[in-house]
């Protein structure tokens, strides 16, 4: 009897306590309104409340307050009835001056428990300029009146017009309807300008998004925010953003043909749909330069940054990998920053960086992380030292360029079980895919070998003696040959370099099925792995250690004429910048597979290994 007692207070105040976790006080009001008008402040608990404390309210003056509504509402589900009971407490205000005032949160108890609300901030607005002077003329604004384009217009905002290269900015195109004139009903064709010369991340709006009161010019308007985007100017010099048009689907107020009776009240013959294209007129930027002087560990990165780096050990065997993990973090371009250096000694294997990127795009700018692991096996045994890592940026707010550097690192390397010679093939895309091949050559053993003669006429003839040479001379040139093979597969950058048109063309076919799909950045990406891929592995250089600067020079030293290397180059930065562009046409994208496939082939002639 004691045991189902005590499972009864325990489920008892269980239920309590899930149900009082489960209340919620909010207070709402508009997020502004126009001075001498009234609005309602609503305090609403999701259960039965009592003992509400309202904050004092200076700067509104409390009409009608409070006034209290339940409403209850009961679900069956499954069999299970449900009901749920909410109170509002509604106050009516009007604000006794213009300006922006806090509403501090209010409190309410529930269940002998204390819950407190949201705070609110209300922007009152002055009245419109244009009612003011119809109300000193003794005259009354015709709602009725068409629609002109001061009652219905998009402006295109810059949060800054003076700019450096690759410094963002904000821009943000908003809507304003005049309520006493149109109002909204819905918006169709959206035509944004492209950001031609820019790099474009959008700010991600709310999905229910509504009009808002906002005072423009002396007149107040409902706006609505229809695009945000961070921009990132790609070169200096003046770059003007074209114009851009969207329709707005709005109903008006007409003035009726014939006199009014009591039953036009059933008739909404007042009121008409209509579509207005509104445009959006073109804006200027000022770009300037990156300063010269710039550090050698500079890439391009613009902003506020910070950098963190660690290893993953000081003390390892041969043929164990090494990491190091180095983080960016700060406010800019995050996403066109390249990788800063890290040189490994010569005697180690180093593959391609994994890199992972967490970018927030907010009206604040562009903000996030980006993380680096490089990761190298040592071949031999001994102690070596990993230099520090540089990365350099240009600080836009002292206008000066700054270098943060990391600790550098000892590495004190073990021999290993295998003996620091096992080669290692890779597929180059994380450490988990890093396989070591043990040793599969097994050595032919010769024994002296006795024959013995007969009697029969096949000895000692031509025929015998070509059976035994024949063979020979077979052997003999296959293990020559095997040799060779097994030479040459030991030496992995010559391997590298046979089978870099190979698995370029792999690349390649998987590009053109992503062309064919549409999927824009994800071709451009893939034809960019399969070129950075393809010169990593004809010039036997790690993808780690590859720049514009230093592919240029080595294929110039390859003989390489510079008509082809312009070409390569063209196609590099065609797909960097494609991939953040707007949407480009399906031809421009043949064009560039086509070009791409045909620079590889005139590679292949021109180097030949």
């Amino acid at each position: 009897m004691r045991k189902l007692v005590f499972l009864f207070v325990l489920f008892a105040t269980f239920g309590v306590v899930a149900r009082a976790a489960d209340v919620t006080f909010k207070a709402s009001a508009p997020e502004a309104v126009v001075m001498g008008e009234t609005f309602r402040l609503s305090y609403t608990v999701n259960a039965e409340g009592k003992d509400i404390r309202v904050p004092e309210i200076p700067d509104f003056e409390v009409l009608i307050g409070p006034s209290t509504s339940t409403n209850m509402s009961t679900q069956i589900i499954n069999g299970k009835m449900t009901t749920e009971t909410s109170l509002t407490f509604t106050y009516i205000l009007q604000p006794k001056k213009e300006g922006t005032f806090n509403i501090a949160p209010a409190t309410i108890k529930v269940k002998g428990a204390n819950y407190t609300s949201n705070a609110l901030v209300i922007k009152v607005l002055p009245p419109d300029k244009a009612e003011e002077a119809s109300a000193q003329g003794g005259g009354k604004a015709s709602a009725s009146s068409a629609v002109s384009k001061n009652d219905l217009f998009i402006t295109a905002n810059i949060s800054k017009k003076n700019v450096y290269e690759q410094e963002g900015f904000l821009i943000t195109y908003k809507l304003y309807a005049n309520p006493r004139k149109a109002n909204v009903v819905g918006i169709n064709q959206v035509k944004l300008p492209e950001f031609e010369g820019f790099l474009t991340q959008d700010v991600e709006l709310p999905q229910n998004r509504q009009l808002t009161l906002e005072n423009y010019n002396g007149t107040n308007y409902g706006t609505i925010v229809i695009k945000q985007a961070v921009l990132f100017p790609q070169r200096s010099g003046k770059i003007t953003i074209p114009s851009g048009s969207l329709d707005v689907a709005m109903r008006v107020q007409v003035q009726s043909q014939r006199p009014r009776s009591v039953f036009d009240f059933f008739e909404d013959a007042g009121y008409v749909d209509v579509n207005r294209t509104v445009s959006i007129s073109p804006v200027s930027i000022d770009v300037k330069p990156l300063p010269s002087g710039k550090p050698t560990s500079f890439s391009g990165a613009v902003g506020n940054y910070s950098m963190t780096s660690s290893i993953s050990s000081n003390n390892v065997k041969t043929d164990d990998a090494v990491t190091i993990k180095v983080t960016i973090s700060g406010n800019g371009n995050i996403k066109l920053i390249k990788n800063p250096e890290v040189a490994f000694p010569n005697d180690f294997d180093v593959y391609d960086p994994k890199v992972e990127v967490d970018i927030k795009t907010t009206t604040a700018g562009s903000s996030g992380t980006k993380t680096i692991e490089y990761m190298a096996i040592p071949r031999y045994a001994g102690d070596f030292e990993i230099p520090a890592v540089a990365f350099s940026y240009f600080d836009t707010k002292t206008g000066s360029y700054k270098t943060i550097t990391s600790e550098p690192y000892k590495l004190h390397v073990e021999q290993g079980k295998g003996g620091g010679t096992s080669p290692v093939v890779s597929n180059f895309s994380n450490k988990e895919s890093v396989k070591y091949l043990g040793k599969d050559i097994r050595y032919l053993k010769v024994n002296d070998i006795h024959f013995v003669p007969n009697n029969e006429l096949f000895f000692g003839s031509f025929m015998y003696y070509m059976c035994y040479l024949i063979p020979a001379i077979l052997f003999v040139v296959f293990f020559f040959i095997y040799r060779k093979q097994v030479k040459e597969n030991s030496n992995l950058a010559l391997v590298r370099t046979k089978k870099a048109n190979k698995m370029a063309v792999r690349r390649l076919k998987n590009a053109g099925k992503l062309m064919k799909e549409n999927k824009k950045e994800e071709f451009y990406d893939e034809v960019l792995r399969a070129l950075w891929g393809y010169l990593s592995d004809k010039l036997s250089i790690p993808q780690a250690n590859l720049t514009k600067d230093n592919v240029e020079t080595e294929l110039a030293k390859y003989g390489v004429d510079d008509a082809l290397i312009k070409e390569f180059m063209d196609i590099l930065n065609t797909c960097e910048f494609a991939r953040y562009a707007p949407a480009q046409a399906s031809d421009a994208m043949d064009k560039l597979y086509e070009l791409t496939v045909d620079a590889i082939g005139k590679m292949e002639n021109t180097i030949k290994k």
